[in-house]
């Protein structure tokens, strides 16, 4: 089979280095390289440039639209039999396109998703960062999980579809706020077999500071209700819990400063929240400091998100606002 993989770029200059050397080491050969560069003003032509001897690498320059619409540009002007997309911030297994390939061989998907993880060279931030998006104790845990709720939908950070899920789907309809959610819904419901290939992992990198990452899982919370405009019936109760949790540790500080009997309640769930956080991060990343800042990563994913799907809610659902 040959892969076309399509990175949509903007003003990542040296992340896009450090995937493509990634890509030069993939033990299957058979795929080319797409960049396309989304309006950027921080280009990277001369960094894709020096892998031209390396790779069969192909790099276009367009005005800014989003990474959904720059992958759609990818996927008119690849040849592949199937997609594969990431994002640049990811570094990817040697061994990923062989994996793919070998379990579409034995098992066909039309469409399918990876997991992600911590690289050993991540940052102890980015690491505790990676927990919280895959932590079974936060929403991350419903990502990239062989037992995951409901209908899996692949995430654009690690994502394949075949060419006749793109001949017959077309491509993304909106370019961000949820665009790849909304992708494996139209996907499934044209009839189209999706899956997880949990062995097909890559390392993504996500955000290298905490205010960025609640900025970016703030625009999570409020991705899920525009998906919610698309597909009513896709708002599940696990997506109201971040929200919930919120609410609850809200009300938890206004209890003990008002010194209410409930407080004591709410600061117990609280502590068996907070220690199961850390003993799990602990037990997996094998390191205190990461254990700690996990919990910090945790809070910030569950509050960010909850709020930001609190103020869409309100707005687009409550009062009907565009």
């Amino acid at each position: 089979m040959f892969f076309s993989i399509i990175i949509p770029l903007y003003n990542r200059p040296q992340e896009i280095k450090e995937l493509l050397e990634t890509l030069v080491l993939q033990t299957y050969k058979q795929f080319e390289v797409l960049v396309i560069e989304d309006g950027s003003k921080d280009d990277a032509a001369d960094i894709v440039k020096s892998f031209a001897d390396k790779l069969d690498i192909k790099y276009f320059v367009k005005p800014n639209e989003g990474q959904g619409f720059t992958r759609n540009y990818g996927f008119e002007r690849a040849k592949g039999d199937y997609f594969v997309i990431f994002d640049s911030d990811c570094l990817i297994p040697e061994n990923y396109l062989q994996i793919v390939n070998d379990s579409l061989a034995d098992n066909w998907l039309d469409a399918y998703g990876g997991p992600d993880a911590a690289h050993p060279s991540f940052t102890p931030v980015q690491k505790a960062i990676s927990y919280s998006m895959t932590s079974p104790f936060t929403t991350g845990g419903i990502r990239g999980n062989k037992k995951g709720i409901g209908q899996f939908h692949p995430r654009s950070f690690n994502m394949g579809i075949s060419r006749a899920v793109w001949e017959k789907a077309g491509g993304f309809i909106i370019t961000r706020s949820g665009e790849d959610i909304e992708y494996s819904i139209r996907i499934h419901s044209m009839g189209f077999k999706i899956g997880l290939i949990p062995e097909a992992k890559v390392y993504h990198k996500r955000r290298t500071s905490f205010l960025q990452f609640y900025k970016q899982l703030h625009f999570f919370g409020r991705a899920r209700i525009n998906v919610y405009k698309f597909f009513p019936g896709e708002l599940k109760l696990v997506h109201f819990f971040p929200a919930a949790f919120t609410l609850c540790l809200i009300f938890t500080v206004i209890a003990n400063i008002f010194n209410w009997r409930i407080a004591i309640v709410c600061n117990g769930i609280l502590a068996v929240i907070i220690l199961l956080i850390f003993f799990h991060s602990l037990v997996k990343n094998k390191s205190v400091k990461i254990a700690l800042l996990s919990l910090i990563a945790s809070f910030i994913q569950l509050i960010a998100y909850g709020l930001g799907f609190m103020q869409d809610f309100w707005k687009r659902v409550i009062l009907k606002l565009s």
